[in-house]
Protein backbone atom coordinates (compact mmCIF):
# COMPACT_ATOMS: atom_id res chain seq x y z
CA UNK A 1 0.00 0.00 0.00
CA UNK A 2 1.13 3.15 -0.91
CA UNK A 3 0.32 7.19 0.46
CA UNK A 4 -1.01 9.44 -2.02
CA UNK A 5 -1.09 13.10 -2.94
CA UNK A 6 -3.74 15.49 -3.62
CA UNK A 7 -3.75 17.13 -6.95
CA UNK A 8 -5.48 20.30 -6.13
CA UNK A 9 -3.70 21.20 -2.92
CA UNK A 10 -0.58 18.85 -2.25
CA UNK A 11 -2.11 17.38 1.01
CA UNK A 12 -0.91 13.37 1.74
CA UNK A 13 -3.56 10.90 1.50
CA UNK A 14 -4.72 7.27 2.33
CA UNK A 15 -6.40 4.66 0.58
CA UNK A 16 -9.70 4.98 2.19
CA UNK A 17 -10.17 8.71 2.23
CA UNK A 18 -12.98 10.05 0.58
CA UNK A 19 -12.49 13.78 1.28
CA UNK A 20 -9.55 16.12 1.31
CA UNK A 21 -9.16 17.53 4.83
CA UNK A 22 -6.96 20.27 3.13
CA UNK A 23 -9.28 21.58 0.09
CA UNK A 24 -12.34 19.68 0.34
CA UNK A 25 -12.00 18.42 -2.72
CA UNK A 26 -13.89 14.68 -3.73
CA UNK A 27 -11.69 11.43 -3.38
CA UNK A 28 -11.91 8.39 -5.11
CA UNK A 29 -9.25 5.35 -6.23
CA UNK A 30 -8.80 4.55 -9.65
CA UNK A 31 -8.08 0.70 -10.04
CA UNK A 32 -6.56 0.85 -13.74
CA UNK A 33 -3.70 3.37 -12.50
CA UNK A 34 -3.71 1.89 -8.52
CA UNK A 35 -3.80 5.62 -7.69
CA UNK A 36 -6.61 8.37 -5.49
CA UNK A 37 -7.63 10.94 -7.60
CA UNK A 38 -9.31 14.20 -6.58
CA UNK A 39 -12.58 14.63 -8.68
CA UNK A 40 -14.27 17.30 -9.63
CA UNK A 41 -18.11 17.10 -10.33
CA UNK A 42 -19.08 17.12 -14.53
CA UNK A 43 -22.75 16.63 -15.37
CA UNK A 44 -23.59 13.15 -13.49
CA UNK A 45 -20.13 12.11 -13.89
CA UNK A 46 -17.13 13.19 -12.41
CA UNK A 47 -13.43 14.39 -13.93
CA UNK A 48 -10.08 12.85 -12.35
CA UNK A 49 -7.49 15.33 -12.12
CA UNK A 50 -4.71 12.59 -11.22
CA UNK A 51 -5.60 12.18 -15.78
CA UNK A 52 -7.91 14.57 -16.65
CA UNK A 53 -10.17 11.75 -17.28
CA UNK A 54 -13.79 12.45 -17.73
CA UNK A 55 -17.04 10.37 -18.04
CA UNK A 56 -16.22 8.37 -14.61
CA UNK A 57 -18.35 7.46 -11.73
CA UNK A 58 -18.68 6.00 -7.98
CA UNK A 59 -19.50 2.03 -7.82
CA UNK A 60 -23.12 1.55 -6.39
CA UNK A 61 -21.48 0.54 -2.79
CA UNK A 62 -20.06 4.15 -2.49
CA UNK A 63 -24.08 5.22 -1.74
CA UNK A 64 -23.47 3.09 1.06
CA UNK A 65 -20.29 4.43 1.92
CA UNK A 66 -18.93 0.82 1.79
CA UNK A 67 -16.42 1.66 -1.36
CA UNK A 68 -14.54 5.26 -2.59
CA UNK A 69 -13.61 3.77 -6.19
CA UNK A 70 -14.90 4.90 -9.49
CA UNK A 71 -15.93 2.69 -12.83
CA UNK A 72 -16.76 4.00 -16.49
CA UNK A 73 -20.01 5.12 -16.41
CA UNK A 74 -22.39 2.28 -17.64
CA UNK A 75 -21.02 -0.04 -14.72
CA UNK A 76 -22.70 -0.38 -11.67
CA UNK A 77 -20.36 -1.93 -10.02
CA UNK A 78 -15.89 -1.63 -9.59
CA UNK A 79 -13.12 -3.76 -10.26
CA UNK A 80 -13.59 -5.16 -6.68
CA UNK A 81 -17.09 -4.99 -6.04
CA UNK A 82 -18.24 -6.52 -8.98
CA UNK A 83 -16.96 -9.73 -7.06
CA UNK A 84 -19.90 -9.83 -4.41
CA UNK A 85 -22.16 -12.48 -4.48
CA UNK A 86 -24.42 -12.29 -1.27
CA UNK A 87 -24.60 -9.36 0.95
CA UNK A 88 -25.81 -8.96 4.62
CA UNK A 89 -29.37 -6.96 4.73
CA UNK A 90 -27.90 -3.65 4.53
CA UNK A 91 -31.19 -2.08 6.50
CA UNK A 92 -29.68 -3.20 9.73
CA UNK A 93 -27.36 -0.78 10.49
CA UNK A 94 -24.96 -2.92 12.83
CA UNK A 95 -24.75 -5.66 9.64
CA UNK A 96 -24.14 -2.77 7.68
CA UNK A 97 -20.99 -1.35 9.96
CA UNK A 98 -19.52 -4.61 10.03
CA UNK A 99 -20.15 -4.82 5.94
CA UNK A 100 -18.49 -1.92 5.33
CA UNK A 101 -15.26 -3.39 7.62
CA UNK A 102 -15.60 -6.35 5.44
CA UNK A 103 -15.53 -4.20 2.24
CA UNK A 104 -12.12 -2.10 3.54
CA UNK A 105 -10.95 -5.38 3.95
CA UNK A 106 -11.57 -6.66 0.43
CA UNK A 107 -10.47 -3.50 -1.32
CA UNK A 108 -6.98 -3.60 0.41
CA UNK A 109 -6.76 -7.10 -1.33
CA UNK A 110 -8.01 -6.30 -4.63
CA UNK A 111 -5.47 -3.63 -3.92
CA UNK A 112 -2.68 -6.00 -4.19
CA UNK A 113 -4.10 -8.03 -7.14
CA UNK A 114 -4.56 -5.24 -9.35
CA UNK A 115 -1.12 -4.02 -8.65
CA UNK A 116 0.16 -7.31 -10.24
CA UNK A 117 -2.80 -7.21 -12.55
CA UNK A 118 -3.08 -11.13 -11.33
CA UNK A 119 -6.09 -12.77 -13.56
CA UNK A 120 -9.62 -12.39 -11.55
CA UNK A 121 -12.48 -14.00 -13.31
CA UNK A 122 -15.89 -12.46 -12.27
CA UNK A 123 -18.87 -15.20 -12.00
CA UNK A 124 -20.53 -13.57 -14.77
CA UNK A 125 -17.24 -13.99 -16.79
CA UNK A 126 -16.62 -17.44 -15.67
CA UNK A 127 -20.06 -18.68 -13.92
CA UNK A 128 -18.05 -22.22 -13.17
CA UNK A 129 -14.45 -20.72 -11.55
CA UNK A 130 -14.86 -16.85 -11.01
CA UNK A 131 -14.26 -15.34 -7.92
CA UNK A 132 -17.28 -14.21 -5.52
CA UNK A 133 -17.82 -13.20 -2.15
CA UNK A 134 -20.50 -14.19 -0.12
CA UNK A 135 -20.83 -11.82 3.51
CA UNK A 136 -23.28 -14.37 5.68
CA UNK A 137 -24.18 -13.58 8.73
CA UNK A 138 -24.91 -16.70 11.78
CA UNK A 139 -28.70 -17.88 12.34
CA UNK A 140 -28.99 -18.46 15.81
CA UNK A 141 -32.60 -19.02 15.51
CA UNK A 142 -31.36 -21.95 13.59
CA UNK A 143 -28.31 -22.52 14.95
CA UNK A 144 -26.34 -21.92 11.95
CA UNK A 145 -22.95 -20.62 12.32
CA UNK A 146 -21.33 -19.52 9.37
CA UNK A 147 -17.70 -21.05 8.49
CA UNK A 148 -15.45 -18.50 6.65
CA UNK A 149 -13.95 -20.81 3.76
CA UNK A 150 -12.93 -21.24 -0.05
CA UNK A 151 -15.09 -23.52 -2.65
CA UNK A 152 -13.80 -23.43 -6.12
CA UNK A 153 -13.85 -20.22 -6.67
CA UNK A 154 -16.50 -18.82 -3.85
CA UNK A 155 -15.41 -17.53 -1.15
CA UNK A 156 -17.52 -17.25 1.98
CA UNK A 157 -16.76 -14.47 4.31
CA UNK A 158 -18.52 -14.93 8.03
CA UNK A 159 -19.88 -11.44 9.12
CA UNK A 160 -19.37 -11.60 12.77
CA UNK A 161 -15.67 -11.46 11.62
CA UNK A 162 -16.03 -7.76 11.78
CA UNK A 163 -17.01 -7.64 14.93
CA UNK A 164 -13.09 -7.14 17.18
CA UNK A 165 -14.45 -8.56 20.59
CA UNK A 166 -15.67 -12.22 18.54
CA UNK A 167 -12.87 -11.87 16.37
CA UNK A 168 -10.29 -11.76 19.19
CA UNK A 169 -12.15 -14.79 21.46
CA UNK A 170 -11.74 -16.42 18.34
CA UNK A 171 -8.15 -16.38 18.35
CA UNK A 172 -7.21 -16.87 21.49
CA UNK A 173 -9.89 -19.98 21.39
CA UNK A 174 -7.58 -21.87 18.39
CA UNK A 175 -4.09 -20.30 19.98
CA UNK A 176 -3.69 -18.11 16.79
CA UNK A 177 -0.95 -15.20 17.27
CA UNK A 178 -2.91 -13.12 14.72
CA UNK A 179 -6.36 -13.13 13.21
CA UNK A 180 -7.42 -10.28 11.07
CA UNK A 181 -10.28 -9.77 8.41
CA UNK A 182 -7.46 -8.55 6.33
CA UNK A 183 -5.71 -11.93 6.94
CA UNK A 184 -8.36 -13.97 5.69
CA UNK A 185 -9.61 -12.48 2.91
CA UNK A 186 -5.91 -13.02 1.88
CA UNK A 187 -5.79 -16.41 2.70
CA UNK A 188 -8.77 -17.26 1.12
CA UNK A 189 -7.97 -15.98 -1.85
CA UNK A 190 -4.94 -18.07 -1.55
CA UNK A 191 -6.99 -20.89 -2.43
CA UNK A 192 -8.49 -19.36 -5.43
CA UNK A 193 -4.99 -18.70 -6.68
CA UNK A 194 -4.02 -22.28 -6.10
CA UNK A 195 -6.63 -23.62 -8.30
CA UNK A 196 -5.55 -20.79 -11.20
CA UNK A 197 -1.90 -20.92 -11.17
CA UNK A 198 -0.92 -23.95 -9.54
CA UNK A 199 -3.61 -26.66 -10.53
CA UNK A 200 -4.81 -25.04 -14.11
CA UNK A 201 -1.17 -23.14 -14.65
CA UNK A 202 0.41 -26.45 -15.16
CA UNK A 203 2.71 -26.01 -11.74
CA UNK A 204 0.89 -28.79 -9.94
CA UNK A 205 3.90 -30.98 -9.34
CA UNK A 206 6.58 -28.42 -8.73
CA UNK A 207 4.11 -27.03 -6.48
CA UNK A 208 3.74 -30.99 -4.78
CA UNK A 209 7.68 -30.63 -4.52
CA UNK A 210 7.10 -27.57 -2.76
CA UNK A 211 4.18 -28.04 -0.37
CA UNK A 212 3.74 -31.80 0.10
CA UNK A 213 1.19 -33.86 -1.78
CA UNK A 214 -2.59 -32.04 -1.90
CA UNK A 215 -4.03 -35.27 -2.97
CA UNK A 216 -4.36 -36.31 1.07
CA UNK A 217 -7.85 -36.57 2.29
CA UNK A 218 -8.19 -32.88 3.21
CA UNK A 219 -11.30 -34.10 5.67
CA UNK A 220 -9.02 -36.79 7.77
CA UNK A 221 -5.82 -33.71 8.00
CA UNK A 222 -8.56 -31.66 9.25
CA UNK A 223 -9.49 -33.74 11.98
CA UNK A 224 -6.33 -34.72 13.04
CA UNK A 225 -5.04 -31.19 13.36
CA UNK A 226 -7.72 -30.30 15.10
CA UNK A 227 -7.42 -33.46 17.48
CA UNK A 228 -3.46 -33.67 17.76
CA UNK A 229 -2.64 -30.31 16.78
CA UNK A 230 0.77 -29.80 14.82
CA UNK A 231 3.61 -31.34 14.79
CA UNK A 232 6.11 -30.79 17.18
CA UNK A 233 8.61 -29.48 14.94
CA UNK A 234 6.05 -27.99 12.81
CA UNK A 235 8.15 -24.08 13.26
CA UNK A 236 11.23 -25.44 11.28
CA UNK A 237 9.01 -25.75 7.83
CA UNK A 238 5.88 -24.10 8.14
CA UNK A 239 4.79 -20.30 8.91
CA UNK A 240 1.78 -21.42 11.13
CA UNK A 241 0.51 -24.14 12.86
CA UNK A 242 -2.54 -24.40 10.11
CA UNK A 243 -0.12 -24.59 7.47
CA UNK A 244 0.95 -27.64 8.72
CA UNK A 245 -2.69 -29.11 8.29
CA UNK A 246 -2.87 -30.04 4.75
CA UNK A 247 -0.32 -28.64 1.78
CA UNK A 248 -3.17 -26.30 0.42
CA UNK A 249 -3.41 -24.89 3.96
CA UNK A 250 -0.05 -24.39 3.53
CA UNK A 251 -0.28 -22.80 0.37
CA UNK A 252 -2.90 -20.29 1.29
CA UNK A 253 -0.99 -19.40 4.48
CA UNK A 254 2.32 -18.82 2.59
CA UNK A 255 0.36 -17.05 0.13
CA UNK A 256 -0.99 -14.58 2.58
CA UNK A 257 2.49 -14.13 4.24
CA UNK A 258 3.88 -13.06 1.04
CA UNK A 259 0.56 -10.16 0.38
CA UNK A 260 1.36 -8.96 4.00
CA UNK A 261 5.13 -8.75 3.67
CA UNK A 262 5.33 -6.94 -0.12
CA UNK A 263 1.93 -4.48 1.17
CA UNK A 264 3.44 -3.65 4.13
CA UNK A 265 7.37 -3.00 2.81
CA UNK A 266 5.47 -0.63 0.03
CA UNK A 267 3.61 1.04 3.11
CA UNK A 268 7.01 1.29 4.73
CA UNK A 269 9.52 2.91 1.47
CA UNK A 270 6.20 5.08 1.16
CA UNK A 271 7.01 6.36 4.39
CA UNK A 272 10.88 6.28 3.77
CA UNK A 273 11.93 4.04 6.35
CA UNK A 274 15.26 3.26 7.15
CA UNK A 275 16.42 0.71 9.81
CA UNK A 276 20.09 1.41 11.08
CA UNK A 277 20.41 0.70 14.97
CA UNK A 278 23.47 1.94 16.20
CA UNK A 279 23.86 -0.79 18.31
CA UNK A 280 23.75 -3.24 14.93
CA UNK A 281 27.91 -3.44 14.62
CA UNK A 282 27.87 -5.95 11.89
CA UNK A 283 24.78 -5.24 9.90
CA UNK A 284 22.13 -7.75 10.32
CA UNK A 285 19.18 -5.31 11.59
CA UNK A 286 19.80 -2.71 9.25
CA UNK A 287 17.87 -2.06 6.38
CA UNK A 288 17.08 0.54 3.00
CA UNK A 289 13.07 0.39 2.22
CA UNK A 290 14.05 2.29 -0.95
CA UNK A 291 12.48 -0.31 -3.47
CA UNK A 292 8.76 -1.34 -4.77
CA UNK A 293 8.03 -4.68 -3.51
CA UNK A 294 5.49 -5.49 -5.95
CA UNK A 295 8.27 -4.87 -8.83
CA UNK A 296 11.10 -6.65 -6.68
CA UNK A 297 12.53 -9.63 -9.30
CA UNK A 298 14.27 -11.86 -6.25
CA UNK A 299 12.44 -12.31 -3.22
CA UNK A 300 16.44 -11.89 -1.42
CA UNK A 301 15.32 -8.48 -1.05
CA UNK A 302 12.45 -8.56 -0.36
CA UNK A 303 13.03 -11.05 2.80
CA UNK A 304 17.14 -8.69 3.53
CA UNK A 305 14.24 -5.75 4.24
CA UNK A 306 11.41 -7.54 5.98
CA UNK A 307 13.37 -9.07 8.67
CA UNK A 308 15.36 -5.89 10.08
CA UNK A 309 11.72 -4.05 9.64
CA UNK A 310 9.57 -6.56 11.85
CA UNK A 311 12.44 -6.94 14.02
CA UNK A 312 12.08 -3.11 14.60
CA UNK A 313 8.47 -2.73 14.17
CA UNK A 314 7.84 -5.70 17.07
CA UNK A 315 10.83 -4.33 19.55
CA UNK A 316 8.32 -0.68 19.33
CA UNK A 317 5.19 -2.52 20.40
CA UNK A 318 6.65 -4.93 23.08
CA UNK A 319 7.48 -1.09 24.22
CA UNK A 320 4.48 -0.05 24.05
CA UNK A 321 2.91 -3.37 25.60
CA UNK A 322 1.39 -4.33 22.79
CA UNK A 323 1.78 -8.01 20.67
CA UNK A 324 3.96 -8.27 17.93
CA UNK A 325 3.23 -6.28 14.74
CA UNK A 326 4.95 -9.61 12.71
CA UNK A 327 4.31 -12.66 15.31
CA UNK A 328 5.90 -15.07 12.79
CA UNK A 329 9.44 -16.69 11.97
CA UNK A 330 10.75 -17.37 8.23
CA UNK A 331 12.85 -20.07 8.78
CA UNK A 332 15.10 -21.21 5.44
CA UNK A 333 12.34 -23.51 4.88
CA UNK A 334 9.10 -21.15 4.87
CA UNK A 335 11.41 -18.72 2.95
CA UNK A 336 11.78 -21.42 0.30
CA UNK A 337 8.26 -21.35 0.12
CA UNK A 338 7.63 -17.82 -0.18
CA UNK A 339 10.26 -17.41 -3.33
CA UNK A 340 7.92 -20.24 -4.95
CA UNK A 341 5.23 -17.85 -4.26
CA UNK A 342 7.20 -15.01 -5.42
CA UNK A 343 8.08 -16.52 -8.17
CA UNK A 344 4.39 -17.76 -9.42
CA UNK A 345 2.89 -14.27 -8.45
CA UNK A 346 6.25 -12.89 -10.69
CA UNK A 347 5.85 -14.99 -13.59
CA UNK A 348 2.30 -13.75 -14.55
CA UNK A 349 2.30 -10.52 -13.09
CA UNK A 350 2.27 -7.30 -14.77
CA UNK A 351 2.57 -4.39 -12.09
CA UNK A 352 1.25 -1.41 -12.69
CA UNK A 353 0.58 1.89 -10.54
CA UNK A 354 4.67 2.11 -9.31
Amino acid sequence: MKLFVCQACGNVLYFENRTCTRCGHGLAFLPEKASMSAIEPEDETFRTLADGGRGRVFCANAAFDACNWLTDAGERYCRACRHNGTVPDLSDPVRLACWRELEAAKHRLFYSLLRWNLPVRTRAEDPEHGLIFNFLADDPARGQRIMTGHDNGLITIALTEADELERERRRLEMGEPYRTLLGHFRHEVGHYFWDVLVRDGGRLNACRTMFGDDSMDYGHALQRHYAEGPPQDWRENFVSAYAAMHPWEDFAETWAHYLHIVDTLEMAAAFGIEVRPSADRIGGLSAQIAFDPYGAESLDAIVAAWLPFTFAMNSINRAMGTRDLYPFVLTPAVIEKLRFIHRLVQDVAKPRGR
